[in-house]
């Protein structure tokens, strides 16, 4: 990829943002880049695999797959570039993927290892104060969450279920799970959970088959919950 061409790609991301040209230019011709390219279909992770690279989507749409931990139910997002592909894995006690990701489109994608990664931290100090602020905004929107106001109805206990299990706050999402299980989840009996869902399908909000349940837009039902 020419050096003007991977400037400008780096630029679309939140780690290279605000690093001057000159800065950008020498972490291009420092940094080991590894280009990579999957077709439509082919899995680029796997739950449980370690993760030794940051990966930066650079084009195309991939579908991650979180399942729960006994598998009781799983949530599919479908996601365009540019996207940092689950960074927070690439660092701390856990440093292994939650999902799986396969490519929906032909997708091209930037590796960055771990050692890259710290090597640009400790030459570039507007670097590592992007991976900072980058991590630090992470911590803060989740613990403003929790503290948030705990939701009433059953109708709001379902959308916030659905905004929590959501690695990015926007987008089409798919949500595999029976009516009992999220009964479950929500402490609430089936019936309710039932009257809500239907009540949110003919709201635009969602689409339900059996089993499923279909999210267009995400950003449409947090703008439900504000």
């Amino acid at each position: 990829m020419p050096g003007i061409q991977l400037y400008d790609k780096l630029l679309q991301f939140p780690l290279f943002q605000g690093v001057g040209r000159g800065e950008l230019m020498q972490i291009i011709s420092r940094t080991k880049f590894n280009f990579m390219k999957f077709p439509a279909g082919k899995r680029i992770a796997r739950e449980g695999d370690l993760c030794k690279n940051m990966y930066l989507l650079m084009n195309g749409t991939i579908k991650i797959t979180t399942s729960a931990d006994n598998h009781s139910y799983t949530i599919e997002e479908h996601l365009g570039a540019p996207y940092m592909i689950q960074p927070e894995c690439i660092f701390g006690v856990s440093p292994f993927f939650r999902s799986y990701v396969h490519a929906q489109t032909d997708v091209s994608i930037i590796a960055i290892s771990r050692k890259e990664m710290m090597n640009l931290s400790e030459t570039f100090i507007a670097f590592r104060m992007n991976i900072v602020s980058f991590f630090a905004t992470r911590t803060q929107k989740h613990l403003n969450r929790i503290w948030k106001h705990s939701p009433t109805t059953t109708r709001e206990r379902i959308a916030l279920f659905i905004i929590s299990h959501c690695s990015h706050p926007a987008g089409h999402k798919t949500i595999k799970i029976k009516m009992t299980q999220m009964a479950e989840e929500l402490n609430d009996n089936r019936l309710n959970v039932s009257t809500a869902l239907n009540a949110m399908q003919a709201d635009g909000l969602i689409t339900l088959s059996r089993g499923v349940i279909t999210v267009p837009k995400l950003e449409k039902i947090i703008q439900f919950t504000e």
